[in-house]
């Protein structure tokens, strides 16, 4: 069976969540970053900075004399873990097979995945377009049978691109790529490389292993391995799945708890339906409930239960909507599981345990 990896990786990460949140930053150069005067540093920048020469890395101070109108806005870490958050649900939706790289990036494997009839092409455009309609922002995708070949097409339609490396295209592209497309190569290899008179990865194919090793030890494997589309790395997932949620982003705001019980009903059976037939690391022993207001605000709340109950995700709605009383652009409910549980499958469940509740 041919592998099917999807790499995805957000279009300039906080930056797009500032723009995302304070829309009078689009279309102006920005970053984030530390106080110029305080020696700080910019964490990433957009596309219209990026123009003006600033990259990550680099100096504050530095960046706004390449570009005095810059905006440099501070880190808001908590927005951008939620965002994360939110795109790694939307991971899991596709794929069990999902390793996270950092906050916006992942490799899935969804060799075996039934959804959009198998097709990965297909997966990674779902994929795309609920990031960008629940979180906000962009996301740039690969897709191809290795991991090292989804993360180079990943990157082949930056920004907000979509990028297919199927098998049969391999042949002739891989060798006119490179040698700084491989992982691992950076400037001191690349110049050494250079040496050799090795360029690209058609270069690479003129060595033999034994060579590449002598100059580059164990290294020289991955560089010979990588030129010839040898990568057999696998996707390996970090950490089991903690909870399952399901949500949803409304064409237009819901302006009360009452416009927001019938979608909740909606929302509850899905979950009730994905808890049914998905494998679960442990038992419920939480309900968390999840709303995003009109100004993007979110809030969350959680309750002790066993086992799903309308009436509690209904209570935290009424809880939650006070917190912001605006209107809601997104509603979420999903459940925790106890990790902790045995993984034998042989957990006690409970004597009474009503899933709808009154």
């Amino acid at each position: 069976m041919t592998r099917k990896i999807i790499h995805c990786d957000a279009d300039c990460f906080f930056a797009a969540v500032e723009m995302r949140d304070d829309p009078s930053l689009r279309h102006r150069p920005m970053a984030v970053g530390g106080s110029p005067e305080r020696r700080g540093v910019i964490s990433t920048c957009n596309y219209e900075a990026r123009r003006h020469g600033i990259r990550s890395a680099m100096a504050s101070r530095t960046a706004l004399a390449l570009c005095p109108d810059l905006v440099i806005v501070p880190h808001r870490f908590e927005q951008y873990r939620e965002a994360a958050r939110g795109m790694r649900a939307i991971f899991d939706d596709y794929s069990d097979q999902v390793e996270t790289l950092s906050l916006d990036e992942a490799y899935l494997d969804v060799s075996t995945s039934s959804h959009c009839d198998a097709s990965a092409t297909r997966m990674a455009m779902a994929i795309r377009q609920r990031i960008a309609r629940d979180i906000g922002i962009t996301v740039s995708a690969g897709v191809a049978r290795t991991k090292f070949l989804a993360k180079i097409a990943s990157e082949w339609r930056k920004p907000d691109g979509l990028y297919v490396i199927t098998p049969a295209m391999e042949e002739a592209f891989i060798p006119a790529l490179p040698v700084t497309a491989i992982p691992g190569v950076g400037k001191v290899t690349a110049s050494r490389l250079e040496q050799l008179g090795i360029t690209h990865c058609r270069d690479l194919n003129t060595l033999a292993i034994d060579d590449l090793s002598r100059h580059f030890g164990l290294f020289g494997r991955r560089l010979h391995d990588f030129a010839r589309g040898i990568d057999g790395r696998p996707v390996t997932p970090h950490r089991a799945r903690k909870s399952l949620g399901v949500e949803h982003t409304f064409a237009r705001d819901l302006p009360s708890p009452d416009a927001c019980r019938l979608p909740l009903e909606t929302l509850f059976e899905e979950l009730c339906q994905r808890l049914a037939r998905e494998h679960r690391p442990g038992p419920v022993v939480r309900l968390f409930l999840k709303i995003k207001f009109a100004d993007f605000t979110t809030t969350s709340l959680e309750a002790a239960a066993q086992s799903p109950r309308l009436s509690t995700f209904r209570q935290l709605l009424d809880t939650g909507f006070q917190r912001g009383n605006k209107a809601v652009r997104l509603l979420g409910v999903g459940v925790r599981f106890d990790a902790a549980a045995p993984a034998d499958g042989m957990v006690q469940l409970p004597l009474f345990a009503p899933t709808q509740g009154p």
